[in-house]
């Protein structure tokens, strides 16, 4: 496994992070956690050094994961987490905190479930519209000088608001959807990341699992994941959108690889400092990801995808209304 750097900010990870969200929170029930731990481990043993979870996932649930997988490699790997969320009176993790002494106290409790001494890389799950980015970026900047957090990340955050944050405290990393299947980044956010030496940690880059080739319009989900309000996995939304993964077969197919295998090369081919983060909580897709890395397209293939996205309409929004909401432009 080969290392990239995030930015310009010396924290240097391995080319591929894995996102344990999907282990605990979202995909349907919990997996088993001595299997998912074991996972964990495995994926440090194969090169693996960088782990992404948050407080929200469970709540709480993958963050003690995590912390528990991790434990024997202290100081050997690198664990970003989130805040930014807190329960509503009913007990739901679906409002925005993103306020100074909430962002205090859920590192106190990131750091408990972590089995850490400092996170070394901290997002804001999402911009809150109530907190001015100014008061966020100044409670990471307390915190890293009271050596509980090293660098400091914001996530589905739009191109004034990692400006403003920048100007308080550096940012390290730009956590964001971004994958063939979602390229909005590519307009503004990317450039500006250029710009300011900042580094990208595209989450979904197998477009929530679409573009492994193993989702049809027949496949059904677990009635507790959370794709079955997405858009973009309409019955009718999976049926137009299998062209492209049609495509990245046919890509594949010369290079004795899979379709995901084809489109985590594509995301590693558009900047040096792009890390993606796929999940999954089974092993041979974990070898199979890593072994993207492996994966070298050539010119006349990435001008050829291009040309074919071109021609493809994407159908179906990424997330429903509530959560469309919550994304900072």
């Amino acid at each position: 496994m080969k290392f990239r750097e995030l930015g310009s900010s010396g924290l240097k990870v391995s080319t591929l992070g894995l996102g344990c969200m999907g282990m605990s929170f979202g995909y349907g029930p919990p997996k088993d956690k001595q299997e998912m731990i074991q996972l964990i481990r495995k994926a440090v043993e194969l090169g693996v050094n960088f782990f992404d979870t948050a407080e929200v996932y469970g709540p709480f649930l993958n963050e003690e994961l995590v912390g528990d997988a991790l434990y024997p490699f202290k100081g050997e790997v690198v664990i970003a987490t989130k805040f930014g969320f807190a329960p509503d009176e009913r007990g739901r993790w679906t409002q925005l905190n993103s306020r100074p002494e909430h962002i205090k106290k859920a590192v106190e409790g990131s750091l408990k479930r972590l089995k850490i001494d400092c996170i070394d890389l901290l997002f804001q799950h999402r911009v809150d519209p109530q907190v001015p980015i100014e008061d966020v970026a100044g409670a990471v900047k307390e915190l890293i000088q009271e050596g509980k957090v090293k660098h400091f990340g914001l996530s589905e955050a739009g191109v004034k608001t990692i400006q403003r944050a920048h100007t308080i405290q550096p940012v390290t990393a730009l956590q964001s959807e971004y994958s063939l299947w979602w390229r909005e980044p590519e307009e503004e956010i990317i450039p500006t990341l250029e710009k300011l030496g900042i580094g990208f940690v595209p989450f979904s880059p197998l477009g929530k699992g679409f573009l492994t080739g193993k989702i049809t319009e027949e496949t059904t989900f677990n009635p507790t994941d959370f794709r079955n309000d997405v858009p973009r996995f309409s019955e009718n939304a999976r049926k137009a959108n299998m062209a492209l993964v049609n495509h990245l077969e046919m890509i594949a197919n010369a290079h004795q690889a899979t379709p995901a295998q084809i489109a985590l090369a594509w995301l590693l081919e558009q900047k040096p400092w792009i890390i993606p983060i796929p999940g999954t909580t089974k092993l041979h897709r974990l070898e199979e990801n890593i072994n993207a890395t492996n994966i070298k397209l050539s010119q006349s293939e990435l001008i050829d995808i291009e040309r074919s996205m071109k021609d493809l309409h994407i159908m179906g929004n990424r997330y429903p209304e509530s959560a469309q909401k919550m994304i900072d432009r």
